[in-house]
């Protein structure tokens, strides 16, 4: 691995995966908690409906994208803010018309040469400053606005009736977790693609929950688990000559069921506890 990060183009990708996986460790863990791990799918899925605009009218992909996530984020926002976990059927509709409208508008596009298999599967070697720069700033604002609001994201995590006789505007914070987890798609995308993405979000606060017993913990400790599978991924895509964002997800997948396993087994170190499916 080392003899990798002499080319700048390695040290690109270890920086993105770092970041990205911080953006995943914190957003993730709150979709986890919160169990919005398929409306966050219908998010990223949806979003492909911006590139293919985007690509279409000949905007700049990143920040038309970011846009439309955010809108789609809203939308889905208002569709399930009555009962969160009741509106599978309109996230799935909103999924699969996101999907479609990208289709459509990428078939269109007269003489597009845009890499579209990086989109869907992620393209993390080709990662340049500029795309590190701007995974930089959202996740300072990601972290930002979840350490001045973190107990207000704990206290609607864990009961929202809680919250809401506390005077904490539940739904607000509804909306702005979905705004900050469309963000953390967008970045994502670049890492792991808009297949993937789902995994790099669900999988490392899935297994950090089981062996901490708060939200910070959890934030920290997914944020771990993210750039080990980051770093692993890359070493055996460098090696191996894989997809780096498909070797990444295999070794969280990996990871997860070892991890279950173990924790169904009992096997686990003494400090840690696992806990009971909530």
């Amino acid at each position: 691995m080392w003899q990798a990060l002499q080319f700048e183009f390695m040290r690109n990708a270890l920086v993105a995966g770092v970041i990205v996986s911080i953006i995943c460790g914190v957003v993730g863990t709150l979709i986890v908690v919160n169990r919005l791990v398929f409306l966050s799918g219908g998010i990223a899925h949806a979003v492909y409906g911006g590139i293919g605009l985007a690509v279409y009218f000949g905007f700049p992909p990143g920040f038309f994208t970011a846009a439309f996530a955010l809108a789609v984020s809203f939308l889905m926002g208002v569709i399930t803010v009555k009962d969160k976990h009741r509106a599978d059927v309109a996230i799935g509709a909103l999924w699969a018309v996101g999907m479609a409208i990208g289709i459509i508008f990428v078939s269109l596009a007269p003489g597009y040469n845009v890499d579209l298999m990086g989109y869907l599967f992620g393209s993390i070697l080709t990662v340049v400053k500029s795309d590190i720069l701007v995974m930089t700033v959202l996740n300072v604002l990601i972290l930002l606005v979840v350490s001045l609001f973190y107990k207000e994201f704990l206290a609607v995590s864990y009961d929202e009736e809680f919250a809401f006789v506390r005077g904490i505007p539940v739904t607000l914070f509804y909306f702005i977790l979905l705004s900050m987890t469309s963000l953390a798609v967008v970045v994502t995308i670049k890492v792991v693609g808009l297949i993937l993405v789902i995994a790099l979000l669900s999988i490392p606060p899935s297994i950090a929950e089981d062996y901490t017993h708060s939200l910070g913990g959890t934030m920290f400790m997914a944020s771990l688990f993210g750039i080990f599978f980051t770093v692993c991924g890359l070493y055996l895509s460098y090696n191996y000559n894989l997809p780096s964002g498909a070797a990444i997800i295999m070794v969280a997948g990996a990871a997860f069921f070892i991890s279950k396993t173990l924790c169904r087994l009992g096997r686990r170190p003494a400090a840690s506890s696992c806990l009971s499916d909530k």
